[in-house]
């Protein structure tokens, strides 16, 4: 597989980084009705880094990510967070530490950006005034004027909701991110524009982050390692240097099908 890092992620993980992997996946499989949506699935997630999952519709990736916060549970296998098997975790104890982003962002309607940001610390318990200075301090971070915290989902633009969704990901500080094409609905240049922001703030905020896409120029501008799946399987993990020069066909033909979209 040329440079490719797909069978020797864990040894690499174990012996690069002295602390745990932030997420772990051993031997998962998933199946609906007998029909498999993902398959042996073994890899590990480093605390700090952006792993982009990169594949065609139905190759596998949203169910990934979804196995991680418990929204689907593995047929057979097991999957690990922060050291303990997702099993053993308390669903809802497993959700609040996991900012979850979709494409759709997900907000409620009927409250404003403030109660939107601030649902989970207060669902958390936090003192009133922490909550709001915790969603001042995120819309600054996400680049939003913290006057618009009076306002609702339907008065921002769709990248200024898109913004809310972030911030609200993180309202609590969770460790772990997971992005379902954040960015899949917005308008190239509204697109590019967050993709640029996401990149800086990941810079300095340093989550964890699984990141799902099927953009090839998205997944290489934002991941530090690049995870191929293909029909419910994973074929590498890649740095996105390496994808682009890899002489994998999988690599090869996303490369090429990538190309011949641009022409």
């Amino acid at each position: 597989m040329g440079r490719c890092l797909a069978h020797r992620m864990s040894q690499d993980s174990e012996h690069s980084s002295p602390a745990p992997n932030a997420i772990e996946f051993r031997n998962v499989r998933f199946a609906i009705r007998g029909h498999e949506l993902v398959r042996g699935l073994s890899l590990a997630v480093r605390r700090g880094e952006t792993l982009v999952l990169l594949g065609r519709s139905g190759s596998g990736k949203t169910t990934t990510l979804k196995l991680i916060n418990r929204l689907l549970e593995p047929s057979a296998g097991e999957v690990v967070v922060e050291g303990r098997s997702t099993a053993a975790w308390d669903p809802i104890r497993l959700r609040r530490h996991i900012g979850y982003v979709i494409q759709e962002v997900g907000l409620f309607p009927h409250f404003t950006v403030e109660h939107n940001i601030g649902l989970v610390p207060s669902i958390e318990g936090w003192p009133r005034a922490q909550v709001r200075e915790r969603v001042q301090t995120l819309l600054r971070l996400v680049g939003l004027d913290p006057a618009l915290a009076g306002r609702y989902p339907a008065e921002l633009s769709g990248g200024q909701r898109q913004r809310v969704g972030v911030a609200r990901a993180l309202g609590a500080d969770p460790p772990i991110l997971l992005m379902d094409e954040p960015f899949g609905a917005l308008d190239p240049l509204t697109r590019a524009e967050l993709q640029r922001e996401f990149r800086d703030l990941q810079s300095r905020i340093g989550k964890t982050v699984v990141f799902v896409t099927h953009d090839l120029s998205e997944a290489l501008l934002l991941a530090s390692r690049v995870g191929l799946f293909e029909a419910g399987r994973l074929e590498g993990l890649y740095m996105p240097e390496e994808f682009l020069e890899s002489a994998d066909p999988s690599c090869a033909a996303y490369r090429n099908a990538f190309r011949a979209l641009q022409a």
